[in-house]
């Protein structure tokens, strides 16, 4: 049958239809079942504050692909039908400007398990929607020089667990972002001091020693917390209108000193637990 041929009733919607079906066939052979073909999804998990936002904005960056950041309060429109439509108009969007990432932040949020208490129709719709998308995603998709649009959908979850099973099938690739480890926290300390004057007898080692189980927010909390003492202290005791007539001089911070951390991991728990993390290397 041609396109065109079809002269009933709901012409308009039957020209969609033409062209979703006729034109978006898989394009799947028997010869193409089993080959090596690119992730169409990956996951990446682990505890908060691990940096996996932060690593899908790196992806962005040094791929070179266009990058569509959405979270999933985005997609979960309030208004029935809508998220349907924003979902399918973001995968075509990401076709127009391929090669291109879709991350979508915390989709737990959005894709819980179906069936789960509190589960809306509306929300079962949207997940259904965005199984339908990333089905579809690189089947036959071609662009005016005869490559590939190549569009890999990213998604970042703190609760793997809590994901739509068919969802999770289709984030084939998997990625355990851990918490960090003795190296990786004592790279993260020197990148949140980059900006800090640091005393002599800071010894990062020794901090990245007793941070065991912090998260990457955690130790940005522990060097912010740290850094904010010299002022705190400057202006302890002082009334509010002391306090404005300082003078920057006066003011300004001193070199952060081991006994600012010393203070600082006092006061800055880890914020994962032990029971976090065995639930998520399970």
């Amino acid at each position: 049958m041609k396109k065109g041929q079809y002269e009933g009733p709901d012409a308009d919607l039957a020209a969609m239809l033409e062209r979703d079906v006729l034109d978006n066939t898989p394009g799947i052979r028997w010869d193409d079942v089993g080959i090596r073909r690119p992730w169409k999804g990956v996951l990446m998990f682990g505890p908060p504050g691990t940096g996996k936002t932060l690593l899908a904005k790196a992806v962005a960056t040094e791929c070179g692909t266009t990058f569509f950041n959405v979270s999933s309060a985005t997609l979960a429109s309030k208004w029935r039908g809508e998220s349907e439509r924003m979902v399918r108009c973001l995968f075509e969007l990401a076709r127009a400007y391929a090669p291109s990432t879709i991350f979508i932040d915390e989709i737990d949020s959005l894709c819980n398990a179906r069936g789960a208490s509190g589960e809306h129709e509306s929300s079962r719709s949207v997940k259904s929607e965005l199984l339908v998308q990333i089905d579809g995603v690189n089947n036959s998709s071609t662009g005016d020089d005869g490559q590939k649009k190549i569009v890999m959908v990213l998604a970042a979850t703190n609760f793997p667990w809590d994901i739509d099973e068919a969802l999770r099938r289709r984030l084939e690739k998997r990625i355990y972002i851990p918490l960090p480890n003795f190296e990786s926290r004592k790279e993260l300390i020197k990148i949140n001091l980059r900006t800090v004057e640091v005393a002599a007898d800071v010894n990062i080692d020794e901090v990245a020693r007793r941070t065991e189980g912090y998260s990457g927010d955690d130790l940005t909390n522990v060097c912010r917390d740290a850094s904010m003492n010299g002022m705190r202290r400057k202006i302890a005791g002082k009334t509010r209108d002391e306090i404005k007539n300082m003078s920057k001089d006066e003011i300004s911070k001193d070199p952060v000193a081991m006994c600012d951390f010393e203070e600082a991991l006092a006061k800055v728990q880890r914020s994962v637990s032990s029971a976090d993390i065995e639930k998520h290397e399970k």
